[in-house]
């Protein structure tokens, strides 16, 4: 279990160092968790960059709801990738879909050049595409895009892990999954068997 990346989603500063202190790889940095999380605010950024010296991806949600982003949603997306790559956090997540459920290319596409040389997670707007799978392999199109958060379109990924395993067969090499969805370091070796992958995130991931 040791070769296995623990990503812990947190929304304070000190549960972000809790997290590293108990065996974290890396920071998924949110605000109001309470509705899938949102971006949090520079002052938060700035603070756990300065408190961390574990890698630290930064949410890109300026909204709750849907993933089909107005354009004053999608403005406020490119501002804080601005600043991220400024405060010079490992990397950002974020998720586009277009109003009838598919990847938003052009905007997806659009970002994650904007955030060159960050990493970039598209996060678990993918389970609620059109299509997991298919949503799969546009993403492994799109230059830039590192990896996909996700539960396989289930509430758990003990639920999602037979969707799961299909999605990392069909990123291959080009991508990483990272497997959400109520992993916990209780259940993590259980998930860790059904799913095979080796990436996992979770608010309760290390504590």
């Amino acid at each position: 279990m040791k070769d296995l990346l623990k990503e812990a989603c947190v929304e304070t500063l000190e549960d972000a160092l809790r997290a590293q202190t108990c065996g974290a790889d890396r920071i998924e940095l949110c605000a109001n968790l309470a509705v899938g999380g949102l971006t949090p605010d520079d002052g938060l950024i700035l603070a756990a960059k300065e408190a961390l010296h574990i890698p630290i991806m930064v949410m890109v949600r300026p909204a709750p709801g849907h993933f089909a982003a107005n354009a004053a949603d999608f403005e406020a997306m490119e501002r804080t990738i601005y600043f991220c790559k400024k405060a010079g956090v490992a990397g950002v997540v974020f998720g586009l879909l277009t109003g009838q459920g598919e990847v938003d290319v052009p905007r997806t596409t659009a970002l994650a050049t904007l955030a060159q040389p960050l990493q970039v997670t598209f996060h678990k707007a993918v389970d609620e595409s059109a299509g997991i799978l298919k949503s799969v392999a546009v993403l492994k199109r799109i230059p830039g895009i590192h990896r996909i958060l996700t539960s396989g379109g289930a509430t758990t990924a003990l639920e999602g892990a037979p969707v799961l395993r299909k999605m990392i067969a069909a990123a291959g090499v080009s991508l990483t999954i990272v497997v959400a969805g109520r992993v916990t370091q209780e259940n993590l070796e259980t998930v860790h068997r059904a799913i095979g992958a080796y990436e996992y995130h979770g608010r309760r991931i290390v504590f």
